[in-house]
C-alpha cells in the first residue's frame, strides 16, 4: 500500500511565513457579519442606507452585549486577553456554526506552539497502513495536514486514480481539484467539492496559522486558481464530516458513494476516509466489478496504468 515520502517536505522546506493570523480574525468576523440582515436577528430596519451589507459594528455589539469599542477591536484583528464567555456571545449574535465557533476561538486564543511549525513528512503508523490493506472493496485513505494524501489502499486507487504515479508534492485534494482537469471530470458535483475543499484548509489555517507550508499552498492555488481565490475570499469554514460523493468513473461509470471521515485520536491530527455504496445499488456492483478486475483494470479503459503498493494495477483518472 503507498504512502507519501513527505508531501510538505518536497515543497520546501522554508517557502515563507505562515498566514497573518490578526488578518485572518478580522476578515472571519466581517464575513460572519455581513451575512446577516437586522431582520434576521430581530433588529428593526428603518431602511436607512446602509453602505455595507450586512449588520453594523454597533448592531452585533448590541446583540453580543460588549461595546463597540471592544467588538471594534477584536474586528480589527486585536484577540487579546478576550474571553471564553465573550467569543461565545459573539458566536451566538453571528450565529455561527459549531465548526465556525471553533474556527473563531482558533483565531482569537491560538494555542502557544512550543516551536516555531518547520517542515516535516507526515507519518502514517504501520497498523492504520496494515488496517488499510485489510479493507477490502472500500475505498479509503488517509489525509493529513493541508488535505495532503498520505496513504490508501488499492480500491481507493481504483476509484480516484493511482497517486503513486503523482510527485509527492502533488498528492494533495486541493492541488488535485484545483489544478488537474481530470478531476474536475471526475466529481460530478465538482463545485461541492471545490468549496469543501477549501473550506478544510480554511479551519487548518484557524489552528495552524503559523504553518509557512499551508500559507505556501494557499498563495499558489490563489495565484494559479481564479476559482479557488474567490473561494478563499468567502472564508467559510468546515469539518470532514459525512455525505455521499458521484463520481464519474471513466470505467464504470456513475458511482454515488457514501463517505464517513474519522479523525485519530492519536495527536497525529490525520484523517481516515472512506467510501461505500449502498448494498445491492448499482454502485456496489461497478465497485466490486473495479475490485475484481485487478490487473486487467487498465485494460478495461482509457488512461495510463499504475502500480499500487499491493502490485494492482489502477486507471488514472
Amino acid at each position: 500500500m503507498p504512502e507519501s515520502t513527505g508531501p510538505a517536505a518536497d515543497r520546501g522546506t522554508d517557502p515563507g511565513a505562515g498566514l497573518d493570523r490578526r488578518a485572518e480574525l478580522s476578515e472571519f468576523l466581517r464575513t460572519r457579519r455581513a451575512r446577516l440582515k437586522p431582520e434576521d436577528v430581530g433588529l428593526p430596519d428603518f431602511g436607512r442606507h446602509r453602505r455595507v451589507p450586512g449588520l453594523r459594528r454597533e448592531e452585533l455589539a448590541q446583540l453580543a452585549g460588549v461595546s463597540v469599542a471592544y467588538y471594534t477591536r477584536l474586528e480589527q484583528g486585536n484577540g487579546r486577553n478576550v474571553s471564553a464567555e465573550v467569543l461565545d456571545a459573539i458566536a451566538r449574535a453571528l450565529r455561527l456554526s459549531d465548526a465556525e465557533h471553533a474556527h473563531l476561538t482558533h483565531l482569537a486564543k491560538p494555542k502557544q506552539h512550543k516551536k516555531k511549525q518547520v517542515a516535516r513528512t507526515e507519518q502514517v503508523r504501520p497498523a492504520l497502513r496494515q488496517l488499510l490493506d485489510s479493507i477490502d472493496g472500500v475505498p479509503a485513505y488517509i489525509a493529513g495536514r493541508r488535505s495532503d494524501i498520505l496513504a490508501w489502499n488499492r480500491m481507493a486507487a481504483a476509484v480516484f486514480g493511482d497517486w503513486s504515479e503523482l510527485p509527492a508534492q502533488e498528492r494533495n485534494w486541493a492541488r488535485l481539484v484545483f489544478l488537474r482537469p481530470e478531476y474536475r471530470d471526475l466529481f460530478v458535483e465538482w463545485d461541492q467539492k471545490a468549496y469543501d475543499m477549501v473550506s478544510y484548509l480554511r479551519m487548518d489555517a484557524g489552528c495552524h496559522s503559523d504553518d509557512p507550508l499551508l500559507a505556501a499552498l494557499v498563495g499558489e492555488l490563489s495565484v494559479k486558481s481564479e476559482e479557488f481565490r474567490q473561494l478563499w475570499a468567502t472564508h467559510d469554514v468546515k469539518e470532514r464530516n459525512y455525505g455521499v460523493k458521484h463520481i464519474r468513473h471513466p470505467l464504470v461509470g456513475e458511482l454515488a458513494l457514501n463517505f464517513e471521515s474519522f479523525r485519530l485520536s492519536d495527536g497525529s491530527e490525520q484523517t481516515l476516509i472512506t467510501y461505500h455504496a449502498e448494498p445491492g445499488s448499482p454502485s456496489a456492483e461497478a465497485l466490486r466489478l473495479l475490485a475484481s478486475w485487478g490487473t486487467d483494470a487498465t485494460k478495461a479503459g482509457a488512461g495510463t496504468s499504475g502500480t499500487t503498493g499491493t502490485g494492482t494495477s489502477a486507471p488514472s483518472v
